[in-house]
């Protein structure tokens, strides 16, 4: 084999591990339980509306496109992990809306150039391992004019801090490959999208998560539904000093950004990143 075909071969191995690490555990029930208002949140703030064509990329099961099509808007729903559609058709129906749903790579987006008015991911496309290839795609199949709109987990927030915390326990990563939480970062977003992009609108937020009863309870929860946490439970395998290491390690993380007093339920605060700005042109 030559080298390009090296790094075709390696790429689509990388692209099926993250397909595999999405459609393990429950991430749609994650998101419907814990996270349901962030894609109305992005949306709003998209400005999406009745006239627009709109691609949610990395869409999980339809967080955000689910409430963009409530708005009257014609989506298309594209993710690499077509298993999480099967949950999003389900929500769609009930809530009474259709849409598309594409399978799709967000480093190759299956889509010709200037096709949306309104691009957007909630919590998605920031898992995208090489992020200025996935920047230039969101860029590539937005209209001049158009909206990019991102919702993404800060670094300094607490699943930002979740993956520093199990990154030493991780395997090391690809070649290229930036952390995800780095989406979070109004700077590095800016750097990503450059020029291309104009009046851009950046705000922090938190979501309070009222999921768990206690720090353990969190930890439970994201080794049975969390892709990218059982992967690496997965990777350590049966190690017990280093399951109990992380075990320990993240309950620490858990109480350190959770809140509760006497009678009061344990409340997580999770930081993120919403980001805005319209294409030049």
């Amino acid at each position: 084999m030559n080298d390009q075909t090296d790094t075709v071969e390696a790429d689509r191995a990388l692209k099926q591990k993250h397909r595999a690490m999405w459609a393990s555990g429950d991430y749609p029930a994650l998101a419907s339980e814990m996270l349901p208002e962030l894609g109305a949140i992005l949306v709003e703030a998209s400005g999406v509306n009745s006239r627009h064509r709109v691609l949610d990329v990395a869409s999980g099961a339809g967080n955000a496109a689910i409430p963009a099509a409530m708005m009257g808007a014609r989506v298309v729903a594209s993710d690499l992990t077509p298993e999480l559609f099967e949950a999003g058709r389900r929500e769609a129906a009930d809530r009474g809306v259709s849409l598309e749903w594409q399978e799709g790579d967000a480093e190759a987006l299956p889509f010709g150039d200037n096709e949306f008015d309104v691009v957007m991911s909630c919590l998605g496309v920031m898992f995208a391992p090489h992020h200025q290839a996935a920047a230039d795609e969101l860029i590539r199949v937005c209209k001049p004019g158009g909206t990019i709109g991102l919702l993404s987990w800060t670094p300094e927030g607490f699943i930002g801090k979740m993956f520093t915390t199990m990154k030493p326990f991780a395997p090391p990563p690809p070649p290229g490959a930036q952390p995800a939480p780095l989406w979070g970062s109004e700077d590095h977003v800016l750097e990503l999208l450059g020029d291309r992009v104009t009046g851009a609108k950046a705000r922090k937020q938190t979501l309070a998560v009222r999921s768990f009863h206690q720090p353990a309870d969190f930890v439970r929860y994201f080794k049975s539904h969390y892709g990218p946490t059982i992967s690496i439970y997965k990777y350590i395998g049966e190690d017990t000093d280093k399951v109990k290491a992380l075990d320990e390690a993240l309950t620490d993380l858990a109480e350190s950004f959770g809140d509760a007093h006497g009678d009061t339920a344990f409340q997580m605060q999770w930081e993120y990143l919403l980001f805005t700005a319209k294409k030049v042109g």
